[in-house]
């Protein structure tokens, strides 16, 4: 790849596609040329980098002659259409959908966990799922020193997992509550300000959210550990922009708390914040706006014999999203 790439966002006016250009802007990733897609109802929207202002295109077929690396993240239907176009125009694609992410073809890769996966892609490269992605920032270092041979699971999601009109709709159920006024909505099923909903995405036939067993399928091709298993319940909650884990987790190898806490100070893109006696943990409120995740709450789990318990919060925009895409764009370059 060019040592300067020429790089372009699709999806560029959306909360994560905001998100990726700040992101490359901050950690100084080497653009030699930035080009903003989305639908036509976005082109000629002005958007900021490096001081400049840069007019968003319509994304069209030909929007990849010259590309080096593509940033997705439009939804997958999108992503089905446009990420193979760009291959053929010689642009590795980094994909923010769930398009690709199962595809044996594909590399699914949390940089900190399965970085050399990146080596085998053939154009497309797959971003996970938030949930699993912050989830397995503490899980994994855990499963390398323990073997984890399952987990039970709850998430608290924030809105910000949905897109920018579910923020704008939290937002604005908080002040019609306040003002006494009749609150109204339209991205969720149900009022989202002071509620919380048990259900994130659409439900299969077992029962379970497609989101749900997105933290056993892909936390299988992530930790190439295909017997992984996972029962998670995901839970939408008022809260903007960082999710929130907590894991029960079975291991093969007996483990303490005090050799879990050794492992995890040392895992990259993890904070340690666990101290319950001076009401020290990690918390969405302060994992906003931060590249690293942490992980709190540690203890053996009372109904596993070799099981821990934790609470882990990250970013949805940044580790669950953006972030980890520009971290693969890293490594591409790395590489």
């Amino acid at each position: 790849m060019n040592r300067k790439p020429h790089v372009a966002v699709v999806g560029a006016t959306g909360a994560v596609g905001i998100e990726m250009i700040q992101t490359l802007e901050r950690r100084n990733f080497p653009v030699g040329r930035l080009t903003l897609l989305a639908s036509a109802r976005s082109a000629g929207k002005r958007l900021k980098f490096r001081g400049e202002e840069i007019a968003v295109q319509e994304l069209k077929p030909d929007s990849f002659r010259g590309v080096d690396l593509a940033l997705f993240s439009a939804g997958g239907s999108i992503s089905r259409q446009f990420a193979p176009e760009a291959v053929k125009a010689g642009c590795v694609v980094v994909d923010n959908s769930s398009a690709f992410r199962m595809d044996d073809t594909v590399p699914l890769v949390v940089p900190e966990i399965n970085a050399e996966d990146v080596r085998w892609h053939r154009g497309i490269i797959a971003n996970p799922n938030c949930t699993t992605a912050i989830t397995l920032m503490a899980l994994y270092p855990l499963h390398k020193a323990f073997g984890c041979r399952r987990i039970f699971a709850a998430s608290y999601q924030a809105v910000s997992g949905t897109g920018a009109r579910a923020i704008a709709e939290l937002e604005q159920q908080v002040r019609q509550i306040v003002r006494g006024e009749p609150v109204t909505r339209e991205v969720y099923p149900h009022q989202i300000a002071f509620n919380v909903l048990p259900h994130v995405d659409v439900f299969l036939p077992n029962g379970y959210t497609k989101e749900e067993m997105k933290m056993e399928n892909e936390g299988r091709k992530i930790m190439h550990h295909p017997t992984f298993r996972a029962s998670v319940t995901c839970v939408r909650v008022p809260v903007y922009r960082a999710h929130s884990v907590a894991v029960s987790a079975e291991f093969e190898k007996p483990v303490s708390v005090e050799a879990a806490l050794e492992v995890l100070r040392q895992a990259p893109g993890l904070d340690v914040i666990d101290d319950p006696a001076q009401c020290q943990y990690p918390m969405p409120l302060y994992q906003a706006g931060r590249d690293n995740c942490a992980v709190g709450r540690i203890r053996k789990d009372c109904a596993f014999d070799n099981g821990l318990c934790f609470w882990v919060c990250g970013d949805q925009l940044l580790k669950g999203a953006a972030l980890n895409a520009v971290q693969i764009a890293e490594t591409l370059l790395a590489m």
